[in-house]
């Protein structure tokens, strides 16, 4: 079972337990998210696997995942990127966005998702036929242009993970990210 750091409101570790106790204690841990683009202006989502506990099926940040105990921010961010897209990449082409303080709740009003997330983004210059999808955890990846996310019908907002279409903190990245590629 894997095992992830607690840490305190000031993001220092605090001690350690299982994801799951985690999850279900509503106690803070840490996890990184790292939004892929390329020179079309285009942002590389994950559609989640329908076996995912959180919002199986929808679209979701290029990758994402826990910082895992003896890993830093970056190190996590490099280890999801390669395990989910098959992109190899160094701490120098991770480039930071910002730092999240989220808290989520899950259906049933228990608390679940509390954390840091150091969120990055990572300029891709290959093609979508070199990209890997890690098998349970994404069903496939496409490149949405920015512009088309900025402006999405309601109807169409459904389709990914509520926050990344709906919070303007992932709405101002994508603005920023959009700014990388003139």
């Amino acid at each position: 079972m894997t095992e992830l750091n607690i840490v305190d409101e000031n993001d220092n570790i605090i001690g350690e337990d299982t994801r799951k106790n985690i999850h279900e204690k509503g106690l803070i841990h840490r996890e990184i998210a790292v939004w892929i683009f390329n020179d079309s202006k285009e942002i590389l989502f994950q559609k989640r696997s329908l076996t995912k506990e959180r919002y199986p099926g929808l679209w979701s940040a290029s990758c994402a995942g826990h910082v895992e105990i003896g890993d830093d921010y970056e190190q996590a961010a490099l280890r999801e990127l390669e395990e989910e897209t098959g992109i190899k990449a160094a701490k120098k082409d991770l480039i930071f966005m910002g730092k999240l303080k989220k808290g989520d709740f899950n259906e049933t009003d228990k608390p679940g998702n509390n954390h840091f997330k150091m969120v990055y983004a990572c300029y891709f210059k290959g093609k979508k036929s070199d990209l890997k999808l890690e098998e349970g955890e994404a069903t496939s990846l496409e490149f949405w242009p920015i512009d088309k996310i900025l402006n999405l019908p309601d109807e169409e907002k459904k389709d990914f993970t509520p926050s990344l279409v709906n919070d303007e903190v992932y709405l101002n990245m994508y603005r920023k990210i959009k700014k990388f590629v003139n």
